[in-house]
């Protein structure tokens, strides 16, 4: 569709036993010997909605350069979270900055996956933007609809059919400013991605109003 324009107890017990003529054990050897939970527990992923993580990392940003505006959002389909609940455990936003004629991409992880992103917000390199990029950009507080309640209309105008039929369908959130509305939409992909999908709703970003649904 035109829209797109964008594109991770245990104790160890040491017993030493030996015949009656060995020597005694001191009281600390005898001791169970505690292995520290923390360092054997296994981190569990964390699934996050686009608002927090839009925020975090329109404040790192803003670090990078003060003029620098989002132009694109978008949630990852990983193993740990397939979309359905408005949740992904990898965010990535571009900013660009017009004083510097560059942009960003910018990622806020919760996955514990080997082949994502590290907890926490981290960013790339700068890169050249292009005059496009302009048109596109938005102020941050446009976003006043989170993903999860996108997702919660998308599947009151048909998408619960498609989650019905398919319980594991995939399902993708971009957040991109049409130029020519003037307006910020979320689209909602039933689907692993733009090209790739069983249907698409879009929804207004900043208003909450259901816009339209395609494919």
């Amino acid at each position: 569709m035109e829209f797109f324009r964008v594109t991770m107890l245990g104790a160890i017990l040491l017993a030493g036993f030996g015949c009656s003529s060995a020597p005694q054990k001191s009281a600390d050897n005898q001791q169970p010997k505690m292995v520290n939970a923390s360092a054997t527990q296994k981190k569990e992923p964390f699934p996050y909605t686009a608002k927090p993580c839009f925020t975090r990392m329109s404040d790192m940003a803003q670090r990078w350069s003060p003029d620098a505006l989002p132009f694109h959002l978008e949630s990852t389909l990983t193993t740990e979270a397939n979309g359905q609940d408005g949740k992904s455990t990898v965010w990535r936003a571009l900013y660009a900055s017009p004083s510097r004629g560059t942009f960003k991409t910018f990622t806020c992880s919760g996955s514990r996956l080997p082949d994502q992103p590290p907890e926490g917000v981290t960013s790339t390199v700068e890169s050249t933007s292009s005059p496009v990029v302009a048109s596109l950009e938005f102020v941050p507080a446009y976003l006043q609809l989170d993903s999860d309640k996108a997702f919660a209309l998308a599947q009151q105008h048909g998408g619960a059919n498609l989650t019905k039929k398919d319980p594991q369908q995939p399902v993708l959130f971009i957040l991109e400013r049409d130029a020519k509305q003037k307006a910020v939409f979320w689209y909602v992909i039933y689907g692993k991605s733009q090209s790739d999908n069983k249907g698409i709703g879009v929804i207004n970003a900043s208003t909450g109003t259901f816009v339209r649904a395609g494919k």
